[in-house]
């Protein structure tokens, strides 16, 4: 994960939380405002750096950044550099990756009924 600090509060208690829950485990590798966007974009297959920057509206290069190597680190995005001039990075899933489809798909449906039911909620 990079330039995490070991002794870290929140890093302590990442290990903490992540030890006997394979929930919060899980939820924890995806977590986070971008990754599950992030990820949803690679669904169709490979793309690069500026590809995946156009296609996520707001987000920043660094949050990008971080969030793409969390992911690789994590084992659930693959780096492909080519050995170009200019040098050219691919971003795709992995096999383990590529298991969360049909989750983040169930969850995107969860969110859509939730959503309006707070609508129906907020209209009473």
């Amino acid at each position: 994960m990079g330039n995490i600090k070991e002794n870290s509060t929140n890093n302590l208690n990442r290990k903490y939380i992540t030890n006997d829950c394979d929930l919060t485990y899980s939820v924890c590798m995806v977590g986070g405002r971008w990754k599950l966007l992030i990820l949803c974009k690679l669904e169709p297959g490979k793309l690069r750096f500026s590809e995946l920057k156009r296609e996520i509206c707001n987000i920043t290069e660094r949050m990008l950044t971080l969030h793409l190597r969390e992911l690789e680190t994590d084992g659930i995005i693959k780096r492909t550099v080519y050995a170009e001039v200019p040098p050219r990075v691919e971003y795709e899933l992995t096999a383990i990756g590529i298991e969360l489809i049909p989750i983040w798909k169930q969850l995107s449906q969860w969110g859509a009924k939730h959503r309006e039911l707070m609508k129906e909620v907020s209209a009473v």
